[in-house]
């Protein structure tokens, strides 16, 4: 079992229909027939979407997303219309909303990893694979990969776990040519975030993408190179040979295994709500994050 905790209520606004309950997101389309993303500060881990929220994670991924839409404009176009906030909003939505085109979304999730880690090192270490890819001996947690790979992933539901495919699973879904694409604009969007974070003193183990297409002409859409889709390790701590130190939710993933928590994570019973000590560290590798790689001040 896993999910929400306590799922919430979307907030009704005139003129916005809404579509879905995202893990972090809310979608709604409005009478154009464009979609609105509102990015909540809710946080999910191990499947579960927790009580607790974290100040201020809408507004830094959405903040940082349009930063990197900027930076990767000239490789692959994105989704964002507009930033102003529909009439009647919340004011509360300032800062964490997009209103975006509406693509024919591409049903995968496009993953480039430059580092070996998470579900990619579990593969490596039984069959020296990595989605289906063969890859040299003597690799670790956080080793360098000899290229950046493609290694996409089925789109799960919330309070389930991605999937990873091979190449050619994808290639069977969605045809020879779009595969091609997917797989070249994922690779040719992390090399550019890579040496862009590693210029900031940043690895970019590995993030995801996801794709849709207006007509006939590929947009990245939804989020792009947050803590939510990525990993970021701080480079003067990487360290290959074991798990590193991360911009992302390892404060929350640490405190819910640990003791002081009491929960168990093979138990079918809901994770607990987050101590302030907990929510105050993960919001601040979050603007840590923001602020390191965009070099702008977080306010």
């Amino acid at each position: 079992m896993s999910g929400f905790v306590e799922k919430p209520e979307p907030i009704q606004v005139p003129g916005l229909v809404h579509l879905h309950t995202g893990k972090v997101r809310e979608l709604y389309r409005n009478e154009a027939g464009d979609l609105v993303m509102v990015a909540s500060d809710r946080i999910s881990a191990y499947d579960w979407v927790l009580p607790t929220e974290i100040p201020d994670k809408g507004r830094v991924l959405t903040q940082l997303s349009l930063w990197w839409f900027d930076q990767l404009a000239d490789l692959v176009p994105h989704h964002v219309l507009s930033t102003e906030l529909p009439a009647g909003a919340p004011a509360d939505w300032a800062g964490r909303t997009l209103v975006c085109k509406s693509l024919r979304m591409a049903p995968v999730e496009c993953v480039a990893r430059g580092y070996l880690t998470g579900s990619g090192l579990a593969e490596y270490q039984e069959s020296r694979t990595v989605c289906g890819l063969a890859l040299p001996e003597g690799l670790v947690d956080g080793s360098e990969l000899p290229g950046p790979i493609f290694t996409p992933a089925t789109k799960a539901a919330v309070g389930e776990h991605d999937e990873n495919v091979s190449y050619e699973e994808v290639a069977r879904q969605v045809g020879a040519d779009t595969a091609a694409q997917l797989r070249q604009a994922t690779l040719a969007a992390y090399t550019r975030a890579r040496d862009i974070a590693r210029e900031r003193g940043i690895i970019l183990a590995d993030t995801k993408f996801e794709f849709g297409f207006d007509g006939d002409t590929l947009v990245v859409a939804d989020e792009v190179l947050t803590p939510d889709s990525s990993r970021f390790w701080p480079a003067e701590q990487w360290e290959p040979g074991h798990a590193q130190p991360s911009y992302d939710k390892q404060y929350v993933r640490d405190w819910l295994t640990s003791a002081e928590s009491g929960w168990d994570r093979a138990s079918e019973q809901p994770p607990p709500a987050l101590p302030q000590h907990v929510v105050d560290a993960t919001r601040a590798k979050y603007v840590e994050a923001y602020e390191r790689l965009t070099g702008l001040g977080w306010s």
